[in-house]
Parts: structure tokens; sequence; C-alpha cells
């Protein structure tokens, strides 16, 4: 049968919108084997097709669609033409409700769970995120019509994804970026009607830190993050030095004074950071959700800089507020770096060791490995938002540049569709394969084309006051800070176990040739993103999907697509991105080095992540996976227990039920007695607060843990060996 219909594949399909394909087989035989027809009616059917266009020289979906029906007619399968014709009926209507805004409104209204629990960082209950949402599904209506019809069918097929529809493409808004903190706070800027001049103190530099990310966030719809913030902050930190120096030279003895002014400036240091995790906390975006924001910081190495890094650690150990609740936000990332803090012998290792212990109570600080970094991306610099990585770029005089870029957007591939529509032949695999890479093209460059449409003026932070790095005038281009590579656009996937399940089963991660066989899959999206920028002069990066709703959206269209399908569909969820699956448990080492090569091909976003038990009493145990990673992997997370019940002092992990998540030991799920923490995808998230999609919960109640509890007391062991190896080295010194 295949066969046949390959005789027209030179033949291009006119969709009904005017957008020209190629003729892919696999699409008839989707339909026929829906049909339930006989071998003998397939063979029949595909014959008179085959027949009826062999020498045209256009396709068009409409003639398709006659000649299939006129062909069921021919053979008196009246009742599988009628349920041909249903079909196509139904996919109009299914295009009409999405782009029906009252529909939509009303599934809000009725708290449909896709619509009020899609963003776990928003509270569904609250006024101004009800206002967003009802914006949101308005915008997606008519967001869908926007669209090249190719791109809005796709995505409401579960072919693709475009991210974020209800704030694009109605409105020309960028994603997620690094915000230019140093420029604006060296030269100032413009919020509102006020005029903001360069701080002189770290408390009024953080507080206007914390202004413009309030300001940001509700200018684009992804997450920012300041780059390096120990050293960012350092000048103005010292500002308070020499003001408190000048005071001790007054009123202090001579050799008390550089002491008095050091103690002081590190109080002023402390306040300054525990006044920026409570603002930012406290902060509401134009979007109805709390900024979505990353600091970095590990690098610096003056008194200051030093001061900053454990101030920041020392804030989110004790907490928030009288309960000593886990910050969701800002998201911490720490850089190691060899000779820095990595080992016993280095000058900040004092601040790794505070870093671990914050991991293992609050589960931040992300850890970004220095040297592998920049390996993988080209240059050193913290992710925007939770995992969105920019690729080295110098400006037209050779100088690095980091801050003040950002990311155009996002389209997934539903690569578990693909391996499904395959049925096992991986040769139709990459036929359909390609055949989704164009529509995500086509979906890529609308986004670039609709994005560059936006003015100055429309975000003058962002475009005119130093946000995104250059002060444009508000008639000027906004291209200025896109093309040439500057920003990058993203193509991104889900679901490579999935994939590799139906082709090598289950079990496929101890399978060399599976796992040649993902890494082939990453490689050629990494390459259709090299030709694509090439050809256009954009960046376009492959980035690896935090799948938050997308794990359940996927997985629920192809559950209604293909069934139930043990270890694909069947679980409910697809994995995120190049993950082990989450509900074996190899140990930290095996996992890594499963995922470590799939970043080179990623590196427009990529983490990877372990799952501990609780490891409060054991954080040498987490320094021996860190230490083994630093050569292996330039992002990592720790998932580790580090639930609290109010109610009993229960601390550890909850357990998951369908109602959300219990105390192991009093049964207690009130959110206002308990602090349940867990990774919702690149970032942490409440589920008892709010509630995330179904889907999700599922995936988080599935993960196995990757450390066992002699796993942590050998590698304690190790760990303490080490380090009394090291101490005597020390002692002795370099030996000839």
């Amino acid at each position: 049968m295949t066969t046949q219909l390959t005789q027209l594949i030179e033949i291009p399909v006119e969709k009904r919108s005017g957008f020209k394909t190629k003729f892919y087989p696999y699409k008839i035989e989707f339909v026929l084997d829906k049909l339930d027809l006989s071998r003998v009616q397939q063979d029949n059917l595909i014959e008179n097709f085959v027949s009826e266009f062999l020498t045209a020289d256009l396709m068009t979906t409409k003639q398709i669609r006659q000649v299939i029906t006129d062909s069921l007619i021919a053979q008196n399968l009246n009742q599988a033409a009628k349920s041909y014709q249903d079909y196509f009926i139904s996919e109009q209507e299914r295009f009409a409700q999405a782009t029906n805004v009252k529909l939509n409104i009303e599934k809000l209204f009725n708290r449909n769970e896709q619509v009020v629990h899609e963003n776990a960082n928003k509270d569904s209950n609250i006024f101004n995120t009800q206002r967003d949402l009802e914006a949101g599904v308005a915008s997606k209506a008519l967001g869908l019509k926007m669209l090249p019809d190719i791109v809005a069918k796709a995505h409401l097929r579960g072919d693709i994804h475009w991210h974020d529809l209800d704030y694009s493409p109605v409105t020309p808004e960028t994603n997620c970026c690094l915000i230019d903190f140093d420029e604006m706070l060296t030269n100032g800027f413009k919020i509102g009607n006020a005029w903001v001049s360069s701080p002189k103190s770290i408390q009024t530099a953080t507080a206007q830190m914390s202004q413009i990310i309030a300001n940001v966030a509700s200018l684009q719809y992804g997450g920012c993050s300041a780059n390096r913030i120990d050293q960012l902050l350092a000048p103005y930190a010292k500002l308070n030095y020499q003001k408190h120096l000048k005071d001790a030279q007054k009123w202090i003895v001579e050799d008390k004074q550089i002491e008095f002014a050091k103690e002081k400036t590190k109080r002023d240091i402390y306040d300054a950071m525990q006044a920026l995790e409570y603002e930012i906390n406290t902060l509401y975006s134009s979007q109805g959700q709390t900024p979505f924001t990353t600091i970095n910081f590990g690098l610096g190495t003056s008194w200051i800089e030093r001061t900053i890094q454990k101030s920041i650690l020392e804030i989110r150990i004790k907490g928030l507020g009288k309960e000593h609740r886990t910050a969701i936000f800002p998201k911490l990332t720490f850089t190691i770096k060899r000779g820095l803090n990595l080992s016993p012998e280095d000058p900040n290792y004092d601040i790794k060791q505070l870093a671990l212990e914050c991991s293992t109570k609050r589960m931040y600080p992300d850890l970004l490995m220095y040297d592998k970094i920049v390996e993988i991306t080209g240059s050193f610099k913290t992710p925007m938002g939770c995992r969105s990585f920019l690729q080295g770029w110098q400006d037209e005089n050779g100088r690095e540049v980091n801050s003040g870029r950002m990311n155009l957007g996002v389209v997934t591939v539903n690569l578990p569709r693909i391996a499904l529509e395959s049925k096992g032949d991986i040769k139709l695999f990459w036929e359909i394969f390609e055949e989704k890479m164009q529509i995500c093209h086509t979906a890529l460059e609308y986004r670039i084309k609709r994005t560059k449409e936006a003015k100055p003026e429309n975000a003058p932070l962002l475009y005119m006051y130093g946000a995104f790095g250059k002060r444009l005038k508000k008639d000027d281009s906004v291209d200025e800070l896109f093309k040439n590579g500057r920003a990058t656009v993203s193509l991104g996937y889900i679901g490579l176990y999935e994939v590799c399940t139906r082709f090598f089963g289950n079990d496929w991660e101890q399978d060399s040739k599976a796992h040649d066989f993902a890494e082939s899959i990453t490689k050629a999206l990494n390459e259709k993103c090299a030709k694509w920028a090439k050809e256009s002069g954009y960046h376009y990066s492959l980035y690896s999907t935090p799948a938050e709703s997308l794990t359940d959206t996927f997985c629920r269209d192809d559950l209604e697509k293909f069934g139930s399908i043990p270890d694909i569909t069947a679980k409910e969820y697809y994995t995120n991105s190049f993950h082990f699956d989450v509900r074996k448990h190899p140990n930290p080492f095996e996992k890594l080095t499963f995922e470590e090569v799939f970043p080179k091909y990623a590196a427009g976003g990529f983490i990877h992540y372990c799952e501990y038990p609780n490891l409060r009493q054991n954080p040498k145990a987490l320094e021996a996976v860190w230490d083994w990673a630093y050569d292996h992997v330039g992002y990592l997370g720790t998932n580790t227990s580090i639930d609290h019940c109010f109610k009993c002092g229960f601390q550890g992990e909850f357990n998951a039920t369908a109602r959300g998540f219990a105390c192991p030991d009093c049964g207690n799920n009130n959110p206002e007695f308990c602090d349940v923490v867990k990774r919702t995808c690149g970032y942490l998230g409440n589920p008892q607060q709010r509630p995330m999609i179904h889907g999700r919960h599922i995936e988080i109640a599935s993960r196995k843990k990757n450390m066992t509890s002699e796993m942590i007391k050998n590698a304690a062991k190790h760990e303490r060996t080490k380090q009394s190896d090291s101490q005597r080295m020390v002692k002795r010194g370099p030996q000839s």
C-alpha cells in the first residue's frame, strides 16, 4: 500500500489557506486505519486514489477529501464515508470553538482545569490573576486566527505547541531576558513619570532592582534574570562602606575604624538582600503572578562580594515569614568554578558549603558549572528564567555581550506523536519528522516577524531605558536588538523517553543503540536550527522544553488519538525533554551520564535533576554528586524532600494523594498549616497553595529517588576521605 502512495510524493499539496507542502502517504494510511476497513477495501481505495492524482501537477486538500469520499461510496462503504466526513466536520468545529472568545471565557468561569491550573505560578482565586486569565483566553482565541493556518491547526491537533498563546501573537511581546541591570543602575532609567537616578547605596540598588523586575515582568511573558548579582551590587555596597568609614573616622578610635565600617556594611548588605527577597515574593506582575526571577552569584572574590553571596544563602535558609516557609522566587543559581570554590583548598569553598546547606533545606540553589557552561553555550551566563540559555555573542566592537539580550519565543514539537504515527517504522519517523519541522519553521518565522512589529514606546523600559542593553529612540526598529544573532528564538522538544519506548521498549535506557537514536533526534533538531539561522540571520536555538502544562496537554491529545499505550500515553504525562524515566531509580551518576550528551545539541535550554530523600543531615553526600557532576553537566538542580508540616513538625516528603499532598505522620493537607515544595519543571512550586495540572501532578508523584540511604552513607565516607587527603596535602605542601 505504501509503495503505491509513494508514487505521489513529488506532487505538492495545497492547503485551504494556500500553503503548499509535500504529500505525506502516512496521513492517508492513518485515515484508512481509523475507518476500520479490510485490507482489500483499503487496497481498492488506494489504487483509485493513485490513479486520480498520478498525472496531476497539484493536489488540494479539498480534492483529496472528495476522492476518498467518492471511493468509499463506490465500494458501498457509506458508513465509512460518513465517518470520514464527520471527522472533517469535527475538526472544523474544534477550530471554531477554539477561536470562540465567549466559549473560552465560559470555560474559565466554570474553572476548567486546563485553564485555571495551566501555570503553577498563578493563583486563580486572585482578582488580578482572574483578569489576566480572562484576557488570556480571549487572546488565545484571537491569536489562533492570527497565526498561519497550518500552524494554528497543528497547535490545536497537538502536533506542535505555540507557547504562551495567551500573550503572543496578539501582542508582539518577547519571551525571557537577561536584564542589563548594570547599564540601568549606572545610567538611570524611567518608570512611568519618574526618572530614577543611579543609587548611592546597596539598599537603594536592590529597591530599584525590584521595581525593574516588576516592570520587565509586566512587559514580557517569560522569566527575567540578574547575572552575577554579587559583582553587580558590589560597587553600591562599597559606597555604604565608604560612608561608614567616614563616620568611623569621626567617632571611632583609629584601630577599630575599618572593622566598624565593615560590620556596618555587612549588616547593610544582609538587609538589602533580605529586602530584595521579600519584595520579589510580594510583587505581582500585570500577568497576575510573582515575577519569574532568577539571580546568579558565586564568582565574586572580594569581601563585599563574598558577603553578598553569604547573605543570599543565609536569607534563603532562614525562610519567609514567621513560619520560615521556602521562598519560591527568586530562583537561585550558584556558580561553581574550579580553583574558586570547588575544592577545600579553594578560597570560596566555605560559601559552597553554605550553598550545600541551603540546597538540602530549600532545594535551591541550582548549580552552574562554569567550565561546562562555557563549553556548551560559548560563554558564561545564567539562564533566562528557568533554563533558556543565550549563546556566546559579541557586538560589532568584539565585546562579549550577555546582559540585555533576550529570547523571542518557543514552539515545541510533539516527538512522541511522530513516533506513534510512524508505527514502529524508523524511516517513516524521519519522514514525518521533516513535515513537522516545516511547520515549526513556519511558526518560528512568524514569531520573529510578529515580535519585530513592536515599537520601542510599547515597552519603554525594555527598549528605551536600558533593560535590553541599548537605548532606542521611540521610532527606531526593535529589530536592532534581535538581528545578527543577538536574540534567540527556540525550537522546543518533549518526550525522548516515549519516542524510544515506542521503538525499543520500556527499558531502552540500557540499550546503546536506543541511546544513539535519541541522540540522533536532538542532533537533527539542532541541525535544523543551524540551517534556519544561516538562512535568516536570526539565532535559532534548540530548547529542552520545561513542559509544565504541556506534559499533560500533549499526552492527553495523544491518548485521545491513539488510545492507552503502556509506558507512553497510559502514564498520563510525557517526560520532559531528554530526562531519564522518572519512574526508575538509577543512581545520580548513572542518570547524569545518560543525559550529559544532549545539552551540546540543545544549548538553547537544558537542566539536569537528581531526586534525593531528606539530606539535611548528609550534605556531604550531595557534595559528592556536585563534585562529580562538575566535569559532566553544565546545569544541575537538586530535588530533595523539604516538605514541612506545621501541625506535627514533620520534615521530609509528603505523600502524593488524589487531592494533593498530605503529611505522612498526621495526614495534614491544609496549605495554611504546611509548606509543600516541589520542582514543578524548571522552577519550584507549592502545589497545595497553587494546584498544578493533572499530568504534572502524576509525574511528580511518580518520581523515584536517585540516591538511597546506603549511597548517602558511602558518599559521605568518600567525602571524609577526600577532605582528609586534602588536609594532609596542605600540611605536607606540594611534593616534587
